[in-house]
C-alpha cells in the first residue's frame, strides 16, 4: 500500500475502538493482550491536538483559533502526518466525509485507504446515550442532525459527525477498492472471518495463528476485564464503563416503540441498505 492515511472511520459507538484494538494487537504481535490504552501506539485519533499543535504560531493557543482556523490546520496536519511517517498512518476519525468551514475534513490527497464500520443505529442510540451521559431521546435527536459535532476539549479538536445517515452515506456511497466496509453485527457473529479478512486486505499478515491470537486478545470479554483492571483513557467521565455490553439487538430491551419508530423513520434508506430493516 502507498504511504498515506488509512482512516478507521465510524459514527461514534459503532465498533471503531474494537477494530483499532484488534489491529493494535495484530501489528504489535505480543504474546499477551495489550491494554486498551496502548491502542494509540498503532492508531491515534485524528482529532488529537498533538497533530495540529506543531502548526500553531509561537505564543498561539487553541483558544485563539476559530472553527475555520482549525479546519485549515487539520488538513495541513494530516499532510504533515504522512510526510513525517513516510509510511501508512492509521488514523481514527468520527468525522463524516465532507466539508466544514469551507475545508474538507479528510485530506484525500493524503489518503491511502479507509475502513468504515457501520452499526444498527438503534444500538448506536442506546450505547451513545450511556457514553455521552444524555437521555435516549436527546441522543436520537442528535443522530438526526446534520449539524451534529463534538465539543473540543483539552486534548481534542472538534469532530463533525453530521447525522447518522449522512455519516454512513458519505463514507460508503462510492464503491472503491481501497474502501473496506464492515458491519459491526458481522464482526460480532464471526470475528475471525471478518477481522481476519481485514488483516489480509490491509496486507498486515496472512499468518492464521497471529490473526487468531489478535482476535482472542481483542474479544469483548477480554476488553471488559482489561478495562476493569487497568481502566481506559477513552472512557467518558459520564459513563461507568467504555466496554458496556457490545451485543447486537440490545435496543429491543431498551427502546420504546416511539423511539424505535423515530430512528427507523429518520434513517430508513441507510438502514435498508445495510440490512437493518
Amino acid at each position: 500500500m502507498m504511504p498515506g492515511i488509512v482512516w478507521i472511520s465510524s459514527y461514534p459507538k459503532s465498533g471503531n475502538t474494537w477494530t483499532r484494538i484488534f489491529l493494535a494487537n495484530l501489528i504489535l504481535n505480543e504474546q499477551e493482550p495489550i491494554t486498551p490504552d496502548r491502542v494509540a501506539e498503532v492508531c491515534m485519533s485524528e482529532a488529537s491536538k498533538s497533530w495540529t499543535a506543531p502548526l500553531l504560531e509561537e505564543g498561539q493557543s487553541f483558544d485563539d483559533l476559530s472553527f475555520m482556523d482549525i479546519a485549515k490546520l487539520r488538513i495541513e496536519a494530516q499532510k504533515r502526518a504522512v510526510n513525517i511517517n513516510k509510511n501508512v498512518v492509521l488514523l481514527k476519525t468520527h468525522n463524516y466525509l465532507g466539508e466544514f468551514s469551507g475545508q474538507p475534513l479528510c485530506n484525500m490527497s493524503a489518503t491511502a485507504a479507509a475502513i468504515y464500520i457501520v452499526r444498527d443505529p438503534r444500538d448506536v442510540a442506546v450505547s451513545g446515550a450511556d457514553h455521552f451521559g444524555v437521555s435516549l431521546d436527546e441522543t436520537i435527536e442528535l443522530m438526526s442532525k446534520s449539524s451534529a459535532m463534538s465539543e473540543p476539549d483539552k486534548s481534542q479538536i472538534y469532530e463533525v459527525y453530521s447525522s447518522w445517515s449522512q455519516h454512513v452515506k458519505s463514507w460508503t456511497q462510492v464503491k472503491h477498492n481501497r474502501l473496506i466496509v464492515l458491519r459491526y453485527e458481522d464482526m460480532l457473529a464471526d470475528p475471525h472471518k471478518e477481522l481476519g479478512s481485514l488483516a489480509r486486505k490491509l496486507g498486515v499478515t496472512k499468518d492464521e495463528e497471529r490473526i487468531k491470537r489478535a482476535v482472542e486478545f481483542s474479544s469483548f470479554k477480554q476488553l471488559q476485564a482489561l478495562e476493569a483492571e487497568k481502566g481506559f483513557i477513552e472512557r467518558s467521565h459520564k459513563s461507568e464503563k467504555f466496554f458496556r455490553s457490545g451485543k447486537a439487538g440490545g435496543w429491543r430491551e431498551v427502546l420504546t416503540d416511539k423511539q424505535r419508530y423515530r430512528i427507523e423513520k429518520d434513517h430508513k434508506t441507510q438502514m435498508k441498505r445495510f440490512g437493518y430493516l
